[in-house]
């Protein structure tokens, strides 16, 4: 396998991450009949989230990107991309692995177009299927119990609360200050690696 680097995105990189984008998804963007040159590039500007992403560098080269940005029940792995000329050596699967592992308690969910091969990516690092529509499936990812024991059905869909009957959730501003701490341990913990 090649070897790879992740390191924080910038602000600057966001052209460069819209180019990328543009080139990753134009076949199957425009197998659906949904490719516009310009759009698919906006849609990136108006979504980068530098403070959640990372690029990802083969020899020295940006070669691709990925985010995780926390949300209020899940953390959405998104801009997800990878350079076609460096595609099929494991990074893609390399990258994935590395960014999961800080994740084992989390929901993380994603969207890849239909028909995508994305979508074999993820299954085998344990997305499934939640939706679909004409153009994206949503996958999920729910985190895995001590043991490794499939978590109860109900609690992944929200019918049971995580914590003992009669104890309160904590508050929304709380979840949201524990996510936003785990996730700068997931950014310190990823940045930190070198593969």
């Amino acid at each position: 396998m090649v070897d790879w680097v992740l390191r924080p995105a910038l602000a600057t990189d966001v052209e460069a991450v819209a180019e990328l984008r543009a080139v990753v998804l134009r076949p199957d963007l425009e197998r659906l009949g949904r490719y516009d040159e310009q759009r698919v590039r906006q849609r990136l500007r108006d979504g980068f989230a530098p403070a959640h992403t990372w690029m990802i560098e083969v020899e020295g080269a940006v070669a691709g990107c990925v985010a995780l940005r926390p949300a209020e029940d899940a953390h959405w792995l998104e801009h997800f991309y990878l350079d076609p000329g460096v595609q099929g050596r494991g990074i893609g699967s390399a990258v994935l692995s590395r960014l999961l592992q800080g994740c084992d308690e989390l929901v993380v969910r994603l969207n890849v177009l239909r028909g995508s091969s994305a979508r074999r990516l993820y299954e085998r690092h344990g997305f499934t299927v939640e939706t679909e529509d004409e153009v994206d499936v949503f996958m999920v990812r729910h985190p895995s119990p001590p043991g490794g024991q499939p978590v109860d059905s109900r609690f992944r869909r929200g019918d049971l609360a995580p914590e003992p009957v009669g104890q309160e959730r904590a508050p929304a501003a709380a979840a949201i200050s524990a996510a936003a701490a785990h996730r700068a341990a997931v950014h310190a913990r990823v940045a930190s690696v070198e593969v």
